[in-house]
């Protein structure tokens, strides 16, 4: 009979060889292994500790908070389940989508924005995630661009006949479960994820970071948007951000093309203060960050909870500024009404089937780019994206989606910022 090993023993940290003895001495590849493991792993735990434990009771009744400011919408999550067997089945292990919607809700605190009929969709983005983290891609999906709306439940519980209409009416319809379908039918993405904020956690939002900073060729006056600002390098405050990127009067050619490329290089500019500034790793900067976010959202049960939203920024804070892209949906004057867009295929579809599988997209700066008035129109199916064919075979497991350029789309980076 042979004896069982003893299984291997925790000897403590007293236990530890002494300071200068064989590897460990200080300064050792070992010791600097350690320190960074114990930094990295213990980041999350760390920053909370720090700013909510710390305060001992206090800390916790902030978290609580914090915790419970988040809003689940059991509507949502109702009608999604209604129709769960139309949805797409899930991408890639660990890849996520999430829909981003800036809400004009004028209830509550939003009321100072003025008076809107109904609610609508102000901003909608469908942000993919990659599966190795190595690049985020936010697509911006126009209001006016139209598409195949499916049957959808009204706050009163009636129901919508499916129909053609722009896309913001989704919203109008069914609320976010009525946008969060469309955009499946649209995309044949499975969004795993949305997020719905209103104007003042936009505006909380940014005044969390101390502003973003943007650059004017001129001096801007838009009275609808209640927006006036010099020309030249300035750092915007909550409000005059939310003005800078709702506006369409003196900026650009007005158009809503304008107004998407101006709110994707402005959310750039935001990622990337986030990231140089470490707000994420300090405390005091960390929770007015945590409060407007959370104070603003409504979300899906998966992130609806303090931690659940820590650790999926958590999880991209390493992505690269180059890497965080944003793009348009490729679209053209729509052939009935030159007022709204639609699709151009096969680009549209390549790109949503890249998002779909996890496959890279790439993106450069358009000619259009900046707040010069268009020179051209949205342009031929040629000048949308580049690129071949989209690829029908699964990725490979042992090739990053990061390692490869992809199909190209006009775009930005957070890289790119405002005033690059």
């Amino acid at each position: 009979m042979t004896d069982t090993p003893e299984p291997p023993r925790f000897t403590g940290w007293a236990e530890r060889p002494a300071r200068g003895a064989g590897t460990d001495r200080p300064g050792s590849p070992r010791r600097r292994r350690w320190r960074r493991w114990r930094r990295g792993h213990w980041v999350a735990f760390g920053t909370a500790g720090a700013l909510l434990a710390g305060a001992g009771g206090l800390g916790w009744a902030l978290y609580a908070e914090l915790n419970g400011n988040i809003r689940i919408d059991s509507a949502i999550e109702r009608e999604l389940r209604k129709w769960e067997s139309e949805r797409p089945p899930g991408g890639p292990p660990n890849a996520e989508n999430l829909l981003l919607i800036g809400s004009d809700s004028r209830q509550g605190g939003n009321r100072r924005y003025g008076s809107a009929a109904g609610r609508r969709a102000d901003t909608t983005m469908l942000l993919h995630l990659a599966a190795d983290r190595q690049s985020a891609t936010a697509v911006s999906i126009p209001r006016d661009l139209m598409v195949r709306v499916p049957q959808c439940e009204r706050s009163d519980g009636q129901q919508t006949e499916p129909q053609t209409a722009q896309f913001n009416w989704s919203f109008a319809f069914g609320g976010a479960a009525c946008s969060i379908r469309t955009v499946e039918q649209m995309t044949a993405v499975r969004v795993d994820h949305y997020l719905l904020i209103d104007f003042v956690g936009f505006t909380k939002m940014v005044d969390a970071v101390d502003g973003v900073e943007v650059c004017l060729p001129r001096a801007v006056r838009d009275d609808a948007a209640r927006l006036r600002l010099p020309a030249g390098r300035q750092t915007l405050n909550g409000e005059d951000a939310l003005a800078y990127v709702r506006a369409r009067e003196g900026l650009g050619d007005g158009s809503d093309t304008q107004r998407m490329e101006r709110q994707q290089r402005f959310l750039g500019a935001l990622v990337k203060k986030v990231q140089s500034n470490g707000v994420l790793l300090n405390p005091a900067r960390l929770y007015p960050v945590l409060e407007a976010a959370t104070s603003s959202l409504t979300t899906d049960p998966g992130l609806a909870s303090l931690r659940g939203l820590y650790e999926l920024v958590r999880s991209t804070r390493r992505i690269p500024t180059d890497r965080v892209q944003f793009l348009t949906v490729p679209r053209r004057e729509y052939r009935y009404d030159p007022n709204r867009d639609e699709l151009v295929q096969p680009d549209a579809d390549r790109l949503f089937g890249q998002l779909r599988k996890d496959l890279p997209v790439t993106v450069e700066p358009g000619r259009d780019a900046g707040e010069e008035p268009s020179r051209g129109g949205s342009g031929s199916a040629g000048e949308v994206s580049r690129g071949t064919p989209e690829d029908t075979s699964p990725p490979s497991p042992s090739a990053s989606p990061s390692a490869s350029s992809g199909p190209t789309f006009p775009g930005t980076t957070a890289e790119h910022g405002i005033c690059e």
